[in-house]
């Protein structure tokens, strides 16, 4: 039996309030933290400031402040926040985010120069306390530095987990996977409260990723619990305010706030439950004969010709990068994808039309009916315009000088490419933010890189390397979604066009409230 070590609160509904005061707590501290630098520190940035060069042509910038620079103009949806000071500043817009230099990217010229043009230069992540951390020193492939080592495990990842033949042989698991949600569903459409169906597609979304990763159920043994308890956290750490992200000489301080503590703890229930897949598979305890990604890993361990030392550290950060981000992104999708159709019962109508008239009077729609749903399709592409995943790219930072749109970019300048905004630009998308399938009916643009008005997951180098095993998991779930019930908001007085629609600050965007709906189980014709 799996022992939890790690203490942490389970209540869902305590989960949301704390996740709910994150934002709160972090302008609070940033506040605090302000008033308490402000007047110690305004001798050093004089020196900084009169030190910079103004003949050098740097994007333009919104006015700064001694000390903090651009901080104060920055809330708590990040992506949002950033559009709004790009539509008076440009595409291309320098930020002095504490000490470090920032640039912003908003447009998919500016994308295409840093993703395609200077992609070599971008290529490798800024260095963060806290991603340090949980990810064992940076030897997993989100926030690993760009490098041999990175080619080599991004490889791994691709050619083992997520190549399109292992993608294929994943179907019959994500098959049965969907049944298992749509049984559960049915049995919560029968209680006369809504389905809470945030928690449903959380649960289904690291389900599918577990079995593909592991080759093991966790729901009866509670470990996806703890999954979803410690990708909370994770989300929080790496997207909260931590000093020593932006006055590096000042990240002792995150120690004394307990920054540092709290990730370690958290590093320690990740260590503790990876520690556990990794002595399972050694001794050989698996739900399914099928091979799995961590077994692939510890049979690389033995492998001569690897080229360097995949140690257990090694193993256990790659398989955490999977267990966290496929469940968020899977799940934030399929989130906003529901949401969405519900308040476009037009929308609605035509999915239903078109998978209920593929899939006829079967109980499930297969992997094989999805190349047949065409509108399917659109709808995914639209619900990933409207709402990419992660509205923000992990930041990169330049390797070199060079220039950008006209500009000087220094070495060591973080970037930050604002997928959220470019997907509402008005010079690319007609009504950019109204949801409309139909925009994407006869055009052949594509989220796979090439299109960077539309790059949902990422382009260049550090392109998401799991989009295809994404997308076919959230066409697969929404198709059986749609097939199986019949959906409606709840008689609580508010007409669909009301429905809250607030984003969650975090790297991953998800609604800020749960998602509760009336399912009404489809009564198949005879």
């Amino acid at each position: 039996m799996y022992k939890l070590r790690i203490e942490v609160e389970t209540d869902t509904e305590k989960l949301d309030e704390v996740r709910a005061m994150l934002p709160l707590l972090d302008q609070a501290f940033l506040l605090f933290l302000l008033s308490l630098f402000f007047f110690f520190f305004l001798t050093i940035i004089k020196r900084s400031f009169s030190s910079h060069n103004p003949n050098i042509p740097l994007p333009p910038s919104p006015p700064k402040l001694p000390f903090i620079g651009n901080l104060h103009q920055i809330g708590p949806l990040l992506h949002q926040s950033l559009h709004s000071l790009s539509s008076t500043y440009g595409p291309l817009m320098h930020l002095r985010l504490g000490q470090i230099p920032t640039l912003i990217v908003s447009s998919a010229d500016m994308a295409a120069e840093i993703t395609k043009t200077h992609d070599a230069i971008f290529a490798t992540r800024p260095s963060f306390k806290v991603a340090e951390i949980l990810t064992y020193n940076f030897v997993d492939l989100v926030f690993a530095p760009y490098g041999e080592y990175w080619k080599q495990v991004r490889k791994i990842c691709t050619k083992h987990l997520l190549s399109p033949r292992r993608e294929g042989s994943y179907h019959p698991m994500k098959e049965e996977e969907v049944g298992f949600m749509v049984e559960r569903i049915g049995a919560d459409s029968l209680q006369p409260s809504p389905v809470d169906l945030s928690e449903v597609l959380f649960d289904f979304a690291n389900d599918v990723i577990c079995r593909a990763v592991s080759g093991k159920f966790f729901r009866e043994e509670g470990r996806n619990r703890l999954f979803r308890i410690l990708i909370e956290e994770n989300t929080a750490l790496l997207s909260g305010f931590h000093l020593g992200d932006y006055f590096p000489k000042l990240g002792w301080l995150d120690g004394v706030f307990g920054v540092i503590k709290r990730t370690k703890r958290t590093f320690t229930g990740w260590d503790n439950v990876l520690e556990e897949v990794i002595k399972e598979h050694r001794e050989g305890i698996k739900d399914g004969g099928d091979e799995d990604f961590t077994d692939v890993l510890l049979s690389l361990q033995e492998d001569p010709d690897l080229g360097f030392e995949l140690k257990d550290d090694n193993v256990k950060s790659l398989l955490a990068d999977m267990f966290a981000a496929g469940t968020e992104t899977s799940y934030a999708a399929l989130e906003w994808a529901m949401a969405e159709l519900v308040r476009n019962p037009e929308v609605m109508k035509k999915l239903v039309d078109e998978v209920r008239g593929i899939a006829s009077q079967n109980q499930k729609v297969t992997a094989e009916d999805l190349n047949k749903m065409s509108y399917l399709k659109v709808v995914v592409k639209e619900t990933l315009r409207l709402h990419p995943p992660v509205p923000l790219f992990i930041p990169r930072e330049s390797m070199e000088e060079c220039h950008v749109g006209g500009y000087y970019i220094p070495k060591g300048t973080r970037v930050i490419i604002n997928a959220w905004s470019i997907s509402r630009d008005p010079n690319f998308w007609k009504s950019p933010n109204e949801y409309i399938p139909e925009r994407f009916i006869n055009t052949h643009v594509d989220f796979r890189g090439k299109d960077f008005h539309f790059i949902p997951f990422g382009a260049g180098r550090r392109i998401c390397p799991g989009m295809q095993f994404a997308l076919s998991t959230l066409e697969l779930a929404l198709a059986n979604l749609i097939h199986r019930f019949d959906w409606e908001l709840p008689p609580n007085g508010f007409s669909r066009t009301e429905l809250d629609m607030e984003e969650a600050s975090g790297l991953t965007t998800t609604r800020k409230n749960r998602l509760k709906l009336i399912a009404k189980p489809f009564v198949f014709p005879k």
